[in-house]
């Protein structure tokens, strides 16, 4: 991420928690999520209830829409959580929608694999996520999987671990 350049790390956490929060806030489901040179390329669902009233037009359409988070849009994404905190660095544990507490593990997942470049979807609250990962052979994409219910642990014992400074638990990436 731009952002971040000449900085000793690239916060995930923080920025994934910050764009989780935006589709929270637009109701937005079932997400893939790529990034980009210059920011994030996001798809989701949405549910839009706009119609001249008919029976079908009430329930709604179901369509996929695609956003581009640029560096300054996350940026302000960023300065905007940390006013709604009332300046507060980190939320509560149980501050937050859906996709505000998943993406934030995720994104403490991927600091601590410290990749080149992420991409990662949902479907039905499990994540799969690729890094492209940096080794000594050159670049290579590791995969990882989180169903649901790992992604609830990792919601779970985010606060003991923004404590105690430990490393959360983590599914075993595939190697591809």
């Amino acid at each position: 991420m731009r952002i971040y350049d000449g900085s000793p790390r690239q916060d995930f956490e923080e920025v994934f928690r910050s764009i989780g929060a935006f589709l929270d806030q637009r109701g937005m489901r079932e997400v893939l999520l790529a990034e980009a040179p210059d920011g994030f390329i996001v798809q989701a669902l949405v549910l839009s209830t706009a119609g001249s009233g008919g029976w079908a037009e009430s329930m709604g359409q179901q369509s996929k829409e695609t956003l581009t988070f640029l560096d300054d849009d996350i940026a302000r994404f960023m300065d905007e959580a940390v006013a709604r905190r009332g300046g507060a660095p980190l939320p509560p544990a149980d501050a937050g929608g859906h996709y505000e507490k998943a993406f934030r593990v995720l994104g403490r997942y991927m600091d601590e694999q410290k990749p080149r470049d992420v991409f990662f979807f949902e479907q039905d609250g499990a994540f799969v996520v690729r890094l492209l990962m940096a080794s000594q052979t050159g670049s290579r994409h590791v995969l990882a999987e989180f169903t649901r219910d790992d992604i609830e642990s990792m919601v779970a014992s985010g606060p003991t671990l923004r404590s105690a400074g430990d490393t959360p638990g983590s599914p075993a990436p595939a190697r591809t």
